[in-house]
């Protein structure tokens, strides 16, 4: 016990009663060293979040209670003290990062108050005491100009900049353990690599241990000593980061890792996991994961797997591990069927479908009491490209760059400030609204939160057939049935279920109904905005075969907006690399990608959390960059990356770079090349 800071052991908590008691946490053990990073792995529904309130003691009471198991922190059981003994191991022995910082964090009150509350609560100090340790504070998580941020409010700060507080307020109490429930989610890749070295960096320093809770296996293959997988309630495989990455052994870990987008899995359909995670109402007769195994045979259905310690201290909850058992030496389901090759498009001509020159959407500022316009957002700043039919062009960037607005211009839901943008031989910026409204059923989008994108009061099948009524498509009401019955069946779901509503569907199956809508008026080009961001990895697997097969079979053409490399990866054929509103890098997905030459492009790739790094294999070299991106009310002069370029010249400072034609159709904005 003396190596150990925190032991859980058969830890339960549960929600409800009767039939309807839900059983989050069902009976998870794990132990974390002094210094060591302990990664909770798995999907979203699984109950990583729960086990980690559970160890602060934080489950909402009454609806949820801790039923059994022991929680020490250094042989303390935490479970036996009083809530008052409790408040005082809530922030100065444990601390937390919660997932959502804007959430956490409290409105009305200003960052230096809210870290002001911890220091006073657990360490005493107030005062110009406290005040100059929050200043310390804030300027070790890496926050600029800590004097002028300490009076700000959350709202005025930036994603980044809201985790880094959040940091800071664990910290305040000088923790024993930190428990960062997935603190880089919702972090674009540069910031999300700034927040893990400054969480490395703080441990060393600190000495404290992590619990990190994520689906994201990059992250944990570059943060983690040891990693737990969990599904339905429950651990199924522990290793340490080196043994899982080299050699997973429980089904699930398996079909996780195939399941990842990558260059090399390009024209290949992705490993995806049947079903869904099973409800934790229900009372389990055999292996949690059975129904969605390639391997399972009779024994998963009727006997509760054991846990199996293995070599190395490595164990896993499966039968195919378990020495008493004899299993089927042949899958029901082969894993090599999820690799197929996608079928070739039946046909695809090529030809130029949407061409944008010199797309500006400036939004104005408005002062004074006369509203006169004193400044502009210069959220799309001269981008322009081609997208031929049946190809992908991803556009990517970090959050605010302006890829969103881009799309909401190219379909004229925003109208541009300037440009062309000519769809099909059509220019859209000069149409009026009766004609504007014809061209819409060609030119569709999927919004990046399905949920807030479709009406809560509408059935799925008055959602995908609104469009069809609306530019008077697919005949009569007894023919938009049946088209809405195989729309559904063509993204995988089942026309029984037109009839409920959205809030009764997963993410992924809500998605899937985005994509039905946006089909359903038989577009040629989709504007998939963030489609997969909010998604499992095994989820995302399904949307992007999904999206793969409906450009191989109907020739549609995507503008694919995201940040996630990896996606770009897979499903692009050309890619567009955007800065505070201006295209910096430009070309095909392997010229890109192999060969980034903008430095803002290489600092992207290089952010990239790799599950190489787990294995020692590969040394990720990073090309750092700090700070966040500047305002687009005010951009810097000259090339509006140079302050934060590490390459940055004097000229950079002086004016912005021309377009330089490399290789190919390889083309950057730098001074760094010439043409």
């Amino acid at each position: 016990m003396t190596n150990t800071l925190l032991q859980v052991d058969s830890l339960r908590t549960t929600f409800g009663s009767g039939d309807a008691l839900v059983r989050a946490v069902d009976g998870v053990s794990f132990s974390i060293a002094p210094g060591e990073t302990f990664a909770l792995l798995g999907e979203s529904g699984c109950g990583k979040s729960m086990t980690a309130l559970s160890t602060m003691r934080l489950v909402p009471e009454p609806a949820g209670r801790i039923s059994d198991g022991t929680i020490r922190l250094h042989g303390e059981d935490l479970l036996a003290l009083p809530e008052v003994a409790m408040r005082n191991v809530r922030g100065r022995r444990i601390a937390m990062i919660f997932q959502e910082p804007m959430t956490s964090l409290n409105p009305v009150l200003t960052v230096g108050e809210q870290i002001s509350e911890t220091l006073e609560r657990h360490l005493g100090l107030r005062g110009g005491q406290a005040h100059q340790r929050v200043l310390a504070l804030l300027d070790s998580v890496g926050i600029p100009d800590p004097a002028r941020r300490y009076g700000e409010y959350p709202h005025q700060l930036s994603g980044g900049m809201k985790q880094r507080v959040m940091i800071a307020i664990a910290l305040a109490g000088e923790p024993e353990l930190l428990i960062a429930d997935e603190p880089t989610t919702a972090l674009d890749v540069t910031i999300q690599a700034q927040v893990l070295d400054l969480m490395r960096q703080l441990q060393k320093d600190m000495g404290m241990s992590i619990l990190l809770i994520t689906h994201d296996l990059g992250v944990v293959a570059e943060m983690a000593d040891r990693v737990a997988v969990m599904y339905a309630g429950q651990i199924v495989e522990e290793a340490s980061r080196e043994n899982f990455f080299a050699d997973p052994k429980h089904p699930y870990s398996r079909k996780l890792f195939e399941s990842l987008p990558n260059m090399g899995k390009r024209g290949q359909r992705l490993a995806v996991i049947r079903g869904s995670v099973p409800s934790l109402a229900t009372v389990f007769r055999g292996c949690r994961f059975v129904d969605r195994c390639d391997y399972a045979w009779e024994t998963c259905r009727e006997q509760v797997p054991v846990w199996t310690p293995l070599d190395a201290g490595q164990g896993v909850r499966c039968h195919l591990h378990d020495p008493a058992q004899q299993p089927v030496p042949v899958p029901v389901e082969a894993p090599v069927a999820g690799t197929e090759k996608s079928a070739q498009p039946a046909l695809i001509d090529g030809d130029e479908l949407l061409r944008v020159e010199g797309l500006k959407v400036h939004f104005p500022i408005h002062k004074g009491l006369l509203r006169r316009v004193a400044h502009h957002v210069r959220a799309v700043d001269d981008v322009s490209f081609d997208i031929p039919a049946g190809r992908t062009l991803a556009l990517v960037g970090e959050s605010g760059c302006g890829k969103t607005t881009a799309g909401k211009g190219i379909l004229q839901l925003i109208p541009p400030t300037d440009g062309v943008v000519r769809f099909n031989g059509v220019e859209l910026t000069s149409l009026g609204a009766r004609e504007l409204r014809r061209q819409r059923g060609e030119l569709q989008i999927i919004f990046q939160d399905p949920f807030s994108s479709m009406n809560p009061r509408m059935m799925v099948t008055d959602i995908i057939e609104e469009g069809m009524i609306t530019q008077d498509l697919g005949g009569s009401a007894v023919e938009r049935a049946a088209r809405v019955d195989q729309l559904l069946n063509q993204v995988g779901l089942s026309p029984e279920l037109k009839h409920r509503y959205p809030h009764e569907f997963s993410g992924g199956q809500r998605q899937r109904i985005c994509i039905a809508r946006a089909l359903a008026v038989e577009p040629k080009l989709i504007v998939c905005d963030e489609p997969t961001s909010a998604l499992d990895v095994s989820v995302q697997a399904q949307i992007l075969n999904l999206l793969k097969d409906l450009q191989d079979e109907l020739g549609l053409a995507f503008l694919f907006i995201t940040h996630d490399l990896s996606v770009v990866e897979y499903l692009a054929h050309e890619v567009a690399v955007m800065y505070l509103g201006r295209i910096v890098e430009q070309g095909s997905v392997e010229e890109v990608l192999n060969n980034p030459l903008h430095p803002y492009t290489r600092a992207l790739l290089s952010a990239v959390p790799s599950i190489e790094t787990a294995t020692g294999g590969v040394e990720r070299k990073v090309l750092k960059v700090e700070g966040e991106m500047p305002s687009p009310v005010n951009p810097p002069s000259g090339c509006h990356f140079h302050p934060r370029c590490p390459l940055v010249m004097d000229e950079c400072r002086r004016e912005y770079p021309s377009q330089r034609t490399l290789e190919g159709t390889h083309v950057t904005r730098c001074f760094l090349y010439k043409d």
